[in-house]
Protein backbone atom coordinates (compact mmCIF):
# COMPACT_ATOMS: atom_id res chain seq x y z
CA UNK A 1 0.00 0.00 0.00
CA UNK A 2 2.69 2.06 0.79
CA UNK A 3 4.55 1.91 -2.44
CA UNK A 4 1.22 2.40 -4.31
CA UNK A 5 0.96 5.82 -2.39
CA UNK A 6 4.20 6.96 -2.84
CA UNK A 7 4.88 5.85 -6.60
CA UNK A 8 1.31 7.95 -7.26
CA UNK A 9 2.74 11.12 -4.94
CA UNK A 10 5.55 11.31 -7.22
CA UNK A 11 3.51 11.53 -10.15
CA UNK A 12 2.06 14.99 -8.99
CA UNK A 13 3.02 17.55 -10.89
CA UNK A 14 1.54 20.74 -13.09
CA UNK A 15 -0.08 19.62 -16.27
CA UNK A 16 -0.54 16.11 -14.81
CA UNK A 17 -4.70 15.23 -15.08
CA UNK A 18 -6.50 13.20 -12.32
CA UNK A 19 -6.91 10.86 -14.65
CA UNK A 20 -3.85 9.65 -15.58
CA UNK A 21 -3.15 9.50 -11.80
CA UNK A 22 -6.32 7.09 -12.33
CA UNK A 23 -4.34 4.84 -14.76
CA UNK A 24 -1.38 4.93 -12.98
CA UNK A 25 -2.97 3.84 -10.03
CA UNK A 26 -4.53 0.95 -12.07
CA UNK A 27 -1.25 -0.43 -13.27
CA UNK A 28 0.08 -0.43 -9.64
CA UNK A 29 -2.96 -2.51 -8.11
CA UNK A 30 -2.55 -4.91 -11.11
CA UNK A 31 1.61 -5.35 -10.40
CA UNK A 32 1.60 -5.71 -6.42
CA UNK A 33 -1.33 -8.29 -7.46
CA UNK A 34 -4.12 -6.43 -4.80
CA UNK A 35 -7.68 -5.56 -5.65
CA UNK A 36 -8.67 -1.12 -5.76
CA UNK A 37 -11.11 -1.21 -3.18
CA UNK A 38 -13.10 1.86 -4.24
CA UNK A 39 -13.80 0.88 -8.36
CA UNK A 40 -17.56 -0.15 -8.18
CA UNK A 41 -18.16 0.20 -4.23
CA UNK A 42 -21.62 1.96 -4.43
CA UNK A 43 -20.98 2.57 -7.99
CA UNK A 44 -17.75 4.60 -7.86
CA UNK A 45 -15.98 4.76 -11.61
CA UNK A 46 -12.54 4.56 -10.54
CA UNK A 47 -9.37 2.91 -8.37
CA UNK A 48 -8.65 6.21 -6.40
CA UNK A 49 -10.51 9.75 -5.18
CA UNK A 50 -8.85 12.47 -6.48
CA UNK A 51 -9.85 15.44 -4.17
CA UNK A 52 -9.30 18.82 -5.61
CA UNK A 53 -10.04 22.03 -4.02
CA UNK A 54 -13.23 22.47 -2.19
CA UNK A 55 -13.87 18.75 -2.92
CA UNK A 56 -13.49 17.10 0.72
CA UNK A 57 -13.33 13.47 -0.05
CA UNK A 58 -14.87 11.21 -3.07
CA UNK A 59 -13.70 12.98 -5.83
CA UNK A 60 -13.88 11.40 -9.55
CA UNK A 61 -10.80 11.18 -11.45
CA UNK A 62 -11.21 13.67 -14.49
CA UNK A 63 -9.69 15.16 -17.35
CA UNK A 64 -8.55 17.90 -15.13
CA UNK A 65 -4.98 18.75 -15.27
CA UNK A 66 -3.47 19.82 -11.96
CA UNK A 67 -2.17 23.52 -11.59
CA UNK A 68 0.29 25.43 -9.72
CA UNK A 69 -1.09 25.88 -6.00
CA UNK A 70 -4.11 22.97 -6.43
CA UNK A 71 -4.75 21.91 -3.16
CA UNK A 72 -4.74 18.04 -3.73
CA UNK A 73 -6.36 15.25 -1.95
CA UNK A 74 -5.43 11.40 -3.07
CA UNK A 75 -7.89 8.52 -0.86
CA UNK A 76 -6.80 4.82 -2.05
CA UNK A 77 -7.90 1.59 -0.78
CA UNK A 78 -6.85 -2.04 -1.81
CA UNK A 79 -8.04 -5.66 -0.77
CA UNK A 80 -5.74 -8.76 -0.75
CA UNK A 81 -6.45 -11.82 0.70
CA UNK A 82 -10.01 -10.77 1.29
CA UNK A 83 -8.91 -7.90 4.09
CA UNK A 84 -8.84 -4.30 3.06
CA UNK A 85 -6.39 -1.46 3.73
CA UNK A 86 -7.27 2.45 3.24
CA UNK A 87 -5.33 5.53 3.66
CA UNK A 88 -5.47 9.06 2.04
CA UNK A 89 -2.77 12.02 1.97
CA UNK A 90 -3.28 15.73 1.00
CA UNK A 91 -0.19 17.68 -1.36
CA UNK A 92 0.20 21.34 -2.80
CA UNK A 93 0.62 20.98 -6.57
CA UNK A 94 3.71 22.72 -8.05
CA UNK A 95 4.33 26.11 -6.60
CA UNK A 96 3.39 26.89 -3.30
CA UNK A 97 3.68 30.33 -3.79
CA UNK A 98 0.37 30.05 -5.87
CA UNK A 99 -1.57 28.54 -3.50
CA UNK A 100 -3.60 30.46 -0.94
CA UNK A 101 -1.57 31.39 1.62
CA UNK A 102 -3.32 29.38 4.31
CA UNK A 103 -2.92 25.93 2.26
CA UNK A 104 0.53 24.94 3.64
CA UNK A 105 -1.08 25.79 6.95
CA UNK A 106 -4.01 23.82 5.92
CA UNK A 107 -2.31 20.19 5.08
CA UNK A 108 -0.12 20.55 8.37
CA UNK A 109 -2.52 20.78 10.44
CA UNK A 110 -4.80 17.61 8.93
CA UNK A 111 -1.43 15.66 8.85
CA UNK A 112 -0.90 17.19 12.80
CA UNK A 113 -4.27 15.84 13.81
CA UNK A 114 -3.93 12.58 12.18
CA UNK A 115 -0.51 11.88 14.29
CA UNK A 116 -2.45 12.77 17.04
CA UNK A 117 -4.98 10.64 16.81
CA UNK A 118 -2.69 7.56 16.12
CA UNK A 119 -0.40 8.48 19.03
CA UNK A 120 -3.00 8.49 21.49
CA UNK A 121 -5.24 5.40 20.39
CA UNK A 122 -4.62 2.42 22.53
CA UNK A 123 -6.58 -0.07 24.25
CA UNK A 124 -9.14 1.62 26.88
CA UNK A 125 -9.15 5.11 25.18
CA UNK A 126 -12.59 6.43 24.47
CA UNK A 127 -13.13 7.96 20.70
CA UNK A 128 -14.94 10.83 22.19
CA UNK A 129 -10.71 11.55 23.65
CA UNK A 130 -9.78 11.06 20.03
CA UNK A 131 -12.50 13.09 18.56
CA UNK A 132 -12.03 15.82 21.29
CA UNK A 133 -8.31 15.85 20.79
CA UNK A 134 -8.58 16.34 16.75
CA UNK A 135 -11.13 18.77 16.76
CA UNK A 136 -9.32 20.75 19.44
CA UNK A 137 -6.14 21.14 18.01
CA UNK A 138 -8.03 22.05 14.51
CA UNK A 139 -9.36 24.66 16.20
CA UNK A 140 -6.76 25.98 17.45
CA UNK A 141 -5.56 26.48 14.23
CA UNK A 142 -7.60 28.37 13.29
CA UNK A 143 -9.46 25.63 10.77
CA UNK A 144 -12.98 23.51 11.09
CA UNK A 145 -13.18 19.33 11.16
CA UNK A 146 -16.18 18.27 9.10
CA UNK A 147 -18.69 16.57 11.12
CA UNK A 148 -21.03 14.70 8.80
CA UNK A 149 -18.32 12.48 7.70
CA UNK A 150 -15.70 10.15 9.50
CA UNK A 151 -13.04 7.59 10.05
CA UNK A 152 -14.28 3.70 10.43
CA UNK A 153 -13.50 0.28 11.16
CA UNK A 154 -11.73 -1.80 8.40
CA UNK A 155 -11.34 -5.39 7.91
CA UNK A 156 -13.11 -8.01 5.47
CA UNK A 157 -15.30 -5.12 4.77
CA UNK A 158 -14.20 -1.55 3.82
CA UNK A 159 -16.52 0.41 6.06
CA UNK A 160 -16.80 -1.29 9.60
CA UNK A 161 -17.94 0.04 12.92
CA UNK A 162 -17.37 1.82 15.13
CA UNK A 163 -17.88 4.86 13.12
CA UNK A 164 -15.07 7.26 14.45
CA UNK A 165 -15.80 11.16 14.24
CA UNK A 166 -13.02 13.82 14.65
CA UNK A 167 -14.94 15.20 17.42
CA UNK A 168 -16.28 14.88 20.51
CA UNK A 169 -16.65 14.66 24.80
CA UNK A 170 -13.45 13.19 26.21
CA UNK A 171 -14.54 9.94 28.14
CA UNK A 172 -17.59 9.24 25.58
CA UNK A 173 -18.15 6.70 23.30
CA UNK A 174 -17.00 3.19 22.15
CA UNK A 175 -13.26 2.46 24.36
CA UNK A 176 -10.50 1.33 21.87
CA UNK A 177 -9.85 -2.94 22.42
CA UNK A 178 -6.79 -4.55 21.65
CA UNK A 179 -7.15 -6.12 18.11
CA UNK A 180 -8.98 -3.38 16.67
CA UNK A 181 -8.43 -2.37 12.94
CA UNK A 182 -9.60 1.26 12.09
CA UNK A 183 -8.93 4.25 9.89
CA UNK A 184 -8.62 7.64 10.99
CA UNK A 185 -8.90 10.44 8.68
CA UNK A 186 -9.08 14.23 9.43
CA UNK A 187 -11.50 15.45 6.71
CA UNK A 188 -10.63 19.41 7.72
CA UNK A 189 -11.83 23.00 6.15
CA UNK A 190 -10.47 26.72 5.91
CA UNK A 191 -13.76 27.55 5.91
CA UNK A 192 -16.64 26.33 7.49
CA UNK A 193 -17.24 22.91 7.99
CA UNK A 194 -20.45 22.43 6.55
CA UNK A 195 -20.49 20.20 3.00
CA UNK A 196 -22.72 19.34 0.16
CA UNK A 197 -22.64 17.01 -2.86
CA UNK A 198 -21.03 17.22 -5.83
CA UNK A 199 -22.73 17.72 -9.36
CA UNK A 200 -21.33 14.14 -9.88
CA UNK A 201 -23.25 12.28 -7.45
CA UNK A 202 -20.45 10.89 -5.35
CA UNK A 203 -17.81 13.64 -4.02
CA UNK A 204 -18.40 15.68 -1.05
CA UNK A 205 -17.19 19.67 -1.12
CA UNK A 206 -17.48 22.50 0.82
CA UNK A 207 -20.76 24.28 0.42
CA UNK A 208 -18.54 27.95 0.88
CA UNK A 209 -16.14 26.92 -1.67
CA UNK A 210 -13.05 26.56 1.04
CA UNK A 211 -10.18 24.35 0.79
CA UNK A 212 -10.40 20.92 2.45
CA UNK A 213 -7.63 18.17 2.84
CA UNK A 214 -8.32 14.63 3.91
CA UNK A 215 -5.78 12.93 5.81
CA UNK A 216 -6.02 8.77 6.68
CA UNK A 217 -4.20 5.64 7.79
CA UNK A 218 -5.07 2.33 8.79
CA UNK A 219 -3.84 1.12 12.21
CA UNK A 220 -4.07 -1.61 14.44
CA UNK A 221 -4.24 -1.73 18.59
CA UNK A 222 -2.15 -3.70 20.06
CA UNK A 223 -1.34 -3.77 24.03
CA UNK A 224 1.18 -1.34 23.68
CA UNK A 225 -0.42 1.35 21.55
CA UNK A 226 -1.44 1.51 17.68
CA UNK A 227 0.63 0.27 14.59
CA UNK A 228 0.16 2.44 11.44
CA UNK A 229 -0.15 -0.72 8.39
CA UNK A 230 -0.26 2.28 5.90
CA UNK A 231 2.55 5.02 6.51
CA UNK A 232 3.09 6.78 3.75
Amino acid sequence: MSKIAKTLSDKIKVGVSTGELDRASRALFLYYKVEPAFLGHQGFPASICTSVNQMVVHGVPSPYQLKDGDVLSVDLGLKYRDYYLDMAFSRIVGDKKLANPQAEKLVKAARKALELAVKAAKPGVALGDIGFLVEDYVKKQGFNVVRNLCGHGIGKELHEDPQILNYGNPGEGEALKEGMVICFEPMITMGDWHIQKSADGFGYETKDGSLAVHFEQTIAITKKGSQILTKL
